[in-house]
């Protein structure tokens, strides 16, 4: 039995607004002010920020709920929001001096991403000198921070991935997202020269993966830091894709109905094949949904037990989001070569759809040719992948 959870109850009273604001967001390329403004209202980017900074501390079932009905009236708001809320999951994570400066005296502060390890790096005294441009950082306009990814040479001579957290006045954002899919999620890149990160603005991703890092234990009553990062930060691209296919079937349903063939005048949505393609749909993202919901709750179980997550589980969780993505993807494609040429129009919702849909897809966390050799290497008890993360 679901945990009630009154955020998803604040969110729906607002939804109506950002569905209206979705194609203003593909025309502005961002998320637009007044969506963030909303969902701040209703302290959405205090999902995963420490209680001490008067974050609300939910769960990841609670948080995925809200960003899969989010996601429904506008992906691209949802794929931004919830990168935004998960990266205070990871900032958690750090030195207690870095989570003082980014909400000691902002609490309603956030963090965008570009973690991908291009960063050209210089070690310097007390840290690094940081320079690159660092592209894909969803929700950038909006974020007061930025984690950004790099590889740094370690006392061994190898190198470890590692991330550094800049303040928005150490980078430009370049206004690049052109995009076809996600068109309002103002994915921009992070311009970056010569900029000292200290070292208390740094963490190795393995350390954040295997409770090593410096913020680690620092939140002994709570329930969702007592985990890695990454399956917290991933959390979302499969949930934004399940939120695409729930409304892709509301929306074929709906305009199905009515629809008649031009040359016929022959009732599409009483014909066999319509029928049929709206029914195994629907029970792919039923499907989709449950899997992504026994491994959401998996999480909250092992949060709430202080159990950290077996290499193996990790495997799962890594690799289940990314299997989910492609079955929305198929329930989405299914029903849209079925929708006539109507939806290709710019003003109908469901080219919309189809073209976040694949987006989901698209992120290296969602590759599933990757995913299924991370999961197959584990199922064979092989080692790890270095070159697959």
């Amino acid at each position: 039995m679901k945990k009630p959870n009154p955020l998803l109850e604040d969110l729906k009273s607002i939804l109506p607004t950002i569905a209206a604001n979705a194609f203003r967001a593909e025309q502005e390329r961002k998320v637009p002010d007044e969506n963030i403004a909303l969902l701040k209202s209703i302290g959405l980017h205090r999902a995963f920020q420490p209680r001490q900074f008067g974050g609300m501390e939910i769960s990841l079932p609670q948080f995925a709920d809200c960003i899969a009905l989010l996601a429904g009236v506008c992906a691209s708001t949802a794929w931004a929001m919830s990168l935004l809320c998960t990266h205070s999951h990871q900032l958690a994570l750090f030195s207690a001096k870095l989570q003082q400066e980014v909400w000691g005296n902002n609490p309603d502060a956030t963090a965008s991403s570009s973690i991908a390890p291009f960063g050209r790096t210089e070690e310097t005294e007390g840290g690094v000198l940081f320079s690159g441009e660092m592209g894909w950082s969803s929700g950038c306009d909006h974020a007061e921070w930025a984690i950004v990814g790099f590889r740094r040479k370690n006392a061994e001579g190898s190198q470890d991935y590692c991330f550094a957290v800049l303040p928005r006045s150490d980078y430009q954002i370049r206004d690049d997202w052109f995009a076809a899919g996600m068109k309002g999620s103002g994915t921009k890149t992070l311009i970056i020269d010569n900029v000292l990160v200290p070292e208390h603005r740094i963490q190795k991703a393995k350390d954040m993966m295997e409770g090593k890092s410096a913020g680690f234990g620092l939140y002994p009553d709570s329930k969702i830091f007592y985990s890695p990062y990454r399956p917290y930060f991933a959390s979302g691209f499969s949930t934004v894709s399940l939120g695409v296919a729930e409304r892709m079937l509301d929306v074929f349903r709906e305009k199905t109905k009515t629809r008649v063939r031009a040359y016929t005048g022959a009732a599409v949505g009483a014909a066999t094949p319509a029928l049929m393609r709206l029914a195994e749909s629907t029970h792919q993202v039923a499907a989709a949904r449950a899997f992504l919901e026994k491994t959401w709750q998996e999480h909250a179980e092992h949060s709430e037990q202080h159990r950290y997550p077996s290499r193996e589980t990790l495997a799962f969780w890594r690799t289940n989001q990314a299997y989910a993505t492609k079955m929305c993807i198929q329930a989405v494609d299914r029903l849209f070569e079925a929708a006539g040429g109507n939806a290709w129009f710019e003003h109908n919702e469901m080219q919309r759809l189809f073209r976040d849909s694949h987006m989901t897809g698209a992120h290296a966390y969602t590759d599933y040719d990757v995913c299924a050799q991370i999961l197959g290497r584990e199922l064979m008890g092989l080692e790890p992948d270095p070159s697959m993360i």
